[in-house]
């Protein structure tokens, strides 16, 4: 139906292929309803809007109040694009993200990473700091920030203390190692970006 699926990140685990084991990512992809539709001809582009249900209201029907209130019923409300008609596409209808995937298919994962608050260089940018002994009063500083003695600006793009971390990120070319439809869970192969409970978005390499 359409290019992708929405999740949450629920943590990491590991699964036993034969007599290997695999660090998988657990992905929670239900509780999602269409909550509108967007149409070429009159937005201009083609998706389809869905929504993940508050934990209150986890596993009830579908009801059309929900969409009088999206900020009370849903927790997180996004647009996927499409290229398909959406005519069969109906509002309310719970999305099966779990029959878009199979097991062995490559998967390119988008995320938030974790925010870390303000970094020094040392831990921002893997800085090797000043000497630890004969005398140096440095501490973790990053240095002379000076470039051309002769007018003294600082470029662009410098490596200095600052946020780390909150960006909007991908890790791509993972693989889905098992997939459990009962219960609305993908296991990927590796780690992907976010804090547990953050949304992901999946999609096929």
């Amino acid at each position: 139906m359409a290019i992708g699926l929405w999740g949450h990140k629920v943590g990491m685990t590991q699964l036993f292929s034969g007599d290997k084991v695999e660090p998988v990512t657990v992905i929670d992809v239900r509780g999602w309803f269409v909550t509108g539709l967007r149409t070429s001809e009159r937005d201009g582009y083609t998706a389809v809007q869905v929504g993940c249900v508050r934990g209150r209201y986890f596993g009830q029907p579908f009801s059309p109040a929900w969409l009088r209130d999206k900020k009370r019923y849903f927790r997180l409300v996004r647009e996927i694009k499409t290229d398909v008609d959406l005519g069969a596409v109906k509002v309310g209808r719970a999305v099966p993200f779990v029959e878009q995937v199979m097991q062995g298919d490559t998967v390119d994962v988008f995320g938030t990473s974790r925010g870390r608050g303000f970094a020094g260089v040392v831990k921002r940018h893997n800085f090797g700091g000043p000497p630890a002994t004969h005398g140096s009063t440095m501490g973790n500083r990053p240095g002379s920030i000076g470039f051309m003695c002769r007018n003294g600006r600082v470029v662009k793009q410098k490596a200095m203390p600052g946020r780390m971390g909150a960006e909007r990120c991908a890790v791509r070319g993972l693989k889905v190692v098992d997939i459990e439809k009962d219960a609305g869970i993908v296991f990927v192969r590796g780690a992907v970006p976010g804090h547990s409970g953050s949304p992901v978005f999946v999609r096929k390499s």
